[in-house]
């Protein structure tokens, strides 16, 4: 395990997202959630244009979007987030959204996430799981690039949000068959390969980019209730059940969830500071690669943050969005 000393926070499992910002005024901050129109990506970003940052709600389904960009206008005095379509599965419509972005970013949010019961391919035959949660947000950030660099320079340091999971503890990263093209499907082993990718995506990224005063950060939001259940086998929702009670996670709220988020986005302590993994609202320890889930519910695995791999995956990722 790592014997670095980790960054630490005064929030808790049990703070809210809204208690995260009590008192910071994000007034001029410009902020792209994914997934904005459910579960923790609607108090995301309901929190941060509560505090007044321009909120863009990139979402899949722009009518559900719409709706809860009008609740969110109801609750913080008619601020309305803007509503902008983006599959993640589609190269075109992030290409549409990035071209169509003006001026500086200093917040992107990568909270959209998939879970699906058994295999399902994009067109280009890319495992779903894995194309949805890292390859599209890995072409969002580097499209939206240029912009966090130049919020960057506007706001002394841009942020990304990598939300990730416990469940990157269940798998590492097979470059051999990335969309399981010979090894049997498990789509939970599918799910853990696309949470891990989202930790290395925020290591790289931070390496490359840190230059320019962006910095990425991965996020577990813990046992959340959202939408991401509703595709559950019988198998899977028995899994997360074994755990519960193994006591690897209890669940949440969802403002609760959203608050680790939240941290990673505003919080001083992460502010110049990338590559880490973030678990209720503080810096996780490292485990091995081989420690039990059920002893370390709040660790991360060593191939999760594996500068190597991070490095590999980028290159993989590259090459897959070339084609």
């Amino acid at each position: 395990m790592t014997t670095a000393k980790l960054i630490s926070t005064s929030f808790t499992s049990s703070s809210t997202a809204a208690e995260v910002l009590r008192s910071v005024d994000l007034t001029g901050v410009r902020a792209i959630v994914t997934g904005g129109s459910s579960g923790i990506g609607t108090e995301t970003a309901r929190v941060l244009t509560s505090a007044g940052a321009e909120v863009t709600l990139a979402v899949r389904d722009t009518t559900a979007g719409d709706a809860v960009a009008e609740t969110i206008a109801k609750s913080t005095g008619g601020i309305r987030p803007r509503v902008v379509r983006l599959d993640l599965t589609d190269r075109t419509t992030v290409t549409r959204f990035v071209d169509a972005w003006n001026g500086p970013l200093h917040l992107l949010i990568n909270n959209a996430g998939v879970v699906t019961g058994g295999l399902e391919r994009t067109p280009e035959g890319w495992e779903l799981q894995f194309a949805t949660n890292h390859l599209g947000h890995f072409a969002l950030a580097c499209g939206l690039h240029d912009a966090l660099a130049l919020g960057a320079t506007d706001r002394d340091g841009a942020r990304i949000v990598s939300v990730s999971s416990t469940a990157h503890m269940r798998s590492g990263i097979d470059f051999d068959d990335l969309h399981f093209e010979r090894r049997a499907y498990d789509p939970q082993i599918a799910y853990a390969q696309s949470k891990t990718a989202n930790s290395l995506f925020a290591v790289e990224a931070t390496r490359l980019w840190a230059s320019d005063g962006i910095i990425a950060n991965t996020v577990n939001p813990g046992g959340v209730a959202t939408g991401l259940q509703r595709n559950f086998t019988a198998q899977q929702k028995a899994s997360l059940d074994a755990a519960e009670a193994a006591g690897v996670f209890t669940y949440k709220t969802v403002e609760q969830g959203a608050a680790t988020s939240i941290v990673a986005a505003v919080a001083p302590e992460f502010a110049h500071s990338g590559g880490h993994y973030l678990d209720d609202a503080q810096e996780a320890y490292t485990v091995p690669d081989d420690a039990d889930l059920a002893q370390h519910p709040h660790g991360v695995k060593e191939w999760a943050l594996d500068p190597t791999a991070a490095k590999r995956l980028w290159t993989v990722s590259t090459d897959l969005l070339r084609v």
